[in-house]
């Protein structure tokens, strides 16, 4: 008799990384993923918190802690499908007068939402490295959390109803913003006008490669089949393993492949290592840096955002 195949309802976005799974150039023996293509990806983020949608799903970070700590029964693979560094995300607008961090304090500064990963990266930089007080500014956001029970600090407004982050940076009625996107207008100008030199020196310095998007998985099909967990890791693992060997040989082409080059100058031969040590530090930042802004309750332990069973995994 044939065994019948496990079938995962999965999102995750189409990444070089993640092509090989995605064209079954990468398998899982006795399992089929079934994806579900959601454009832009964070869109699944929600439905997965709070319907529990999928078995297998990307997840930003933030949202996945703060998910975990309203209870929510999602367990995270040490699987970084996403990272970049964030110093070059801040931009102004050109006429606002911001010449260095500090002069965000007092001003109006557009991100999509509060617990977004990309925005809490940034603030947690900008008030450690450059003294920056994230109270002081107002967060203008144009959506809530994928964690509805979160309610957002009192520093934050919402935007009118219709109107885009990017028009009203470039329009200057806000002062500066976090996009998820570049903002191309003579209107705009980035806060650090050397970043990726900024941004390879903290790197240096600090030894913090920022964490984006992770994969998770419903935590009650990782506890009652406890060999998916390991499984799934190795084939995302073997699907990014492809993707640098042919990036290697055959070289960019695409503007994620340009990103993943300019990372692998900064941190060297993997740009997208995997597993809870390589990432244990840029994850307790995070942690710490959420709590910090008020998110998360207390700043969780690598400990605590991992269970038992994908603790090993390497």
């Amino acid at each position: 008799m044939a065994s019948t195949k496990l079938v995962l309802k999965t999102a995750v976005g189409s990444y070089g990384n993640t092509r090989a799974l995605k064209d079954g150039s990468v398998t899982i023996p006795d399992v089929t993923l079934d994806f579900v293509e959601i454009a832009p990806v964070y869109k699944a983020f929600r439905t997965m918190v709070q319907r529990l949608e999928f078995d297998v799903s990307e997840m930003a970070v933030t949202t996945y802690l703060l998910a975990r700590s309203f209870g929510k029964r999602i367990t995270a693979l040490p699987v970084v499908l996403m990272r970049r560094f964030h110093h070059g995300t801040i931009l102004c607008n050109a006429k606002a007068g911001i010449r260095e961090p500090r002069d965000l304090e007092g001003r109006r500064v557009g991100i999509r939402a509060y617990a977004q990963t990309g925005p809490t990266w940034s603030r947690g930089i900008l008030q450690h490295e450059y003294g920056v007080d994230p109270r002081k500014v107002t967060w203008v956001t144009f959506e809530g959390s994928h964690v509805e029970e979160f309610q957002d600090p009192d520093n934050c407004v919402r935007a009118p109803e219709g109107k885009k982050l990017e028009e009203m940076l470039i329009s200057g009625e806000i002062d500066a913003a976090i996009p998820t996107n570049p903002v191309d207008s003579p209107e705009v100008k980035p806060l650090f006008a050397a970043a990726s030199d900024v941004e390879r020196e903290w790197f240096r310095r600090t030894g913090i490669y920022p964490v984006n998007h992770l994969v998770v998985m419903k935590s009650e099909l990782a506890s009652s089949q406890p060999w998916l967990p390991r499984e799934l890791f190795a084939a995302f693992k073997a699907s990014k393993e492809r993707y640098l060997h042919r990036l290697q040989a055959e070289g960019p082409s695409s503007a994620g492949d340009e990103l993943m080059l300019k990372l692998k100058e900064t941190v060297g031969s993997d740009p997208l290592p995997y597993g809870v040590g390589p990432n244990r530090k840029a994850m307790e930042t995070i942690a710490r840096y959420a709590f910090e802004h008020g998110i998360l309750p207390r700043a969780y332990s690598v400990e605590e955002m991992f269970d038992p069973w994908v603790m090993g995994l390497e």
